[in-house]
């Protein structure tokens, strides 16, 4: 009863009816009814699609499900595809030593923060595991060892065996280093510093590979590896090896691997988003906001006033990524009450492919503005990589173009991915559920408490979107 009052206090509190602009951009969104009416209509969404699935949805149909082979690949695209990721790798690195400093002059930051972080997860959705292909440090890895094999024969050792124990974990870790350089690090667009960091992140890999092979680090330990492809279980296209498959969009999280780490993954991606969302409205950077105080707190311990603001920002940040994690582990702690003999940290495991979708809603919704707008500025950067006033490729005169969406649009695909994602997430739970425990009634009774997290989560999203310009 006191799990159930908590969560339904904190439901609650979300709700609070608020007014404030569209997150990301300038102006605020001229919209015809109130954001608070936004936030009540996609609860009710969740809701009214929780009774559908528990009426309509009998038996779990998405743990086992045939993919169609449409066509093959030649290896030779393989290896070109491998080439172009180093490629742009190189020309990144060298545009952020080489180029101007100013970071919307140079290539790097766009690239990184724009293309890369923003710009992979979406491709990934809509054509499957890209990045696999693409990856600079796995082709490099592959390369190596095919040459190593070539001169040494069988004299190149095994690798060592991966630890289980290890899981994921330098996935998350990887993944909740890149958000705190992203949100909280003082030179973050600065593009040399970038470009030290991308060489040190790729040397890390390459040391991994070396020891535990090229496939398992990638799988395990590269975070953006990991990540990307948890994206990719979402689409209806399944890159097989050198063969593309169609599968019924979502199947594919199911047979996430459900390992040391995985959970950490997905509640670190959730959380850094929800972080950076926050970081826009007043409840953080007001004049009496949180950061305020905290900075204040570590200005006393005799700090810097710059090292000051980057520790109130790393514990903003490590207590979202905490509070993500506290109510997901509310919900499994309420489906572990219906029995079924799975602990906690099982159930916790077997069901954080259900919250992808939702990982991937937040993405959207706070940086889609950022890929439709300073996605724009590829054209001219890749033409003038260094900010010398070169024009490589003839598109060096383009210009981002501010009018491509109005604010209101962009709030309405916001809140489009927020409901989709949770609904997503509710249909895989739904689905896991129904095949965890075999009695149907059983498996609704434990949905109740991950509707009332799902209900938290978009709320918060909606939150912190209408909080942001505030």
């Amino acid at each position: 009863m006191r799990g159930t009052a908590a969560v339904g206090t904190l439901v609650v509190a979300l709700l609070l009816p608020a007014s404030a602009s569209a997150h990301g951009v300038a102006q605020r969104a001229d919209l015809p009814i109130p954001e608070w009416l936004f936030v009540w209509g996609a609860v009710l969404v969740l809701v009214a699609s929780f009774v559908a699935l528990a009426s309509l949805w009998p038996q779990s149909v998405l743990e086992q499900v045939r993919e169609r082979r449409l066509f093959r690949v030649p290896l030779a695209l393989e290896i070109l595809a491998g080439s172009l990721g180093v490629a742009a790798f190189l020309i990144t690195v060298w545009a952020g030593f080489a180029g101007n400093q100013t970071a919307t002059a140079n290539l790097a930051p766009t690239v990184i923060y724009v293309i890369f972080w923003v710009g992979v997860p979406f491709a990934s959705v809509l054509l499957g595991d890209v990045f696999a292909a693409f990856n600079p440090w796995r082709a490099v890895g592959r390369a190596t060892g095919w040459a190593a094999r070539r001169v040494a024969g069988d004299g190149v050792p095994q690798p060592l065996a991966y630890p289980e124990w290890l899981g994921r974990w330098p996935a998350a870790a990887g993944l909740l280093a890149f958000a705190w350089v992203e949100i909280v690090f003082a030179n973050r667009d600065d593009p040399s510093v970038l470009a030290v960091l991308t060489l040190a992140y790729a040397a890390v890999m390459l040391v991994g590979m070396s020891l535990y092979g090229v496939d398992e680090w990638t799988r395990r330990a590269d975070g953006f590896s990991v990540w990307f492809g948890l994206v990719a279980r979402l689409s209806p296209l399944h890159w097989r090896g050198h063969v593309l498959c169609l599968r019924p969009p979502l199947s594919g999280a199911p047979r996430m691997w459900s390992g040391a780490g995985s959970v950490a993954v997905v509640c670190v991606m959730i959380g850094t988003t929800s972080f950076d969302g926050i970081t826009q409205g007043s409840l953080w950077t007001g004049a009496s906001g949180i950061a305020e105080h905290l900075t204040d707190a570590f200005a006393s311990l005799a700090l810097g006033r710059e090292a000051a603001v980057q520790a109130a920002y790393t514990v903003g940040l490590l207590a979202m990524v905490a509070l993500v994690s506290g109510l997901y582990r509310l919900a499994v702690g309420g489906m572990h009450r219906v029995g079924g003999g799975a602990s906690t940290s099982e159930l916790a495991r077997r069901f954080a492919h259900s919250l992808v979708p939702i990982a991937f809603a937040y993405l959207v919704a706070h940086y889609f503005s950022l890929l439709a707008f300073q996605g724009q500025a590829i054209a001219y950067l890749a033409s003038d990589p260094l900010g010398e006033c070169s024009d490589l490729l003839g598109t060096a005169s383009a210009t981002i173009n501010y009018g491509l969406l109005s604010a209101t649009g962009i709030w309405y695909v916001q809140v489009a991915a927020l409901v989709l994602g949770h609904f997503c997430a509710l249909v895989l739970a739904h689905d896991r559920a129904l095949a965890t425990w075999r009695d149907k009634r059983a498996a609704t009774r434990s949905q109740y408490w991950m509707l009332l997290v799902m209900v938290a989560f978009t709320s918060l999203g909606l939150w912190l979107l209408s909080s942001a310009a505030r």
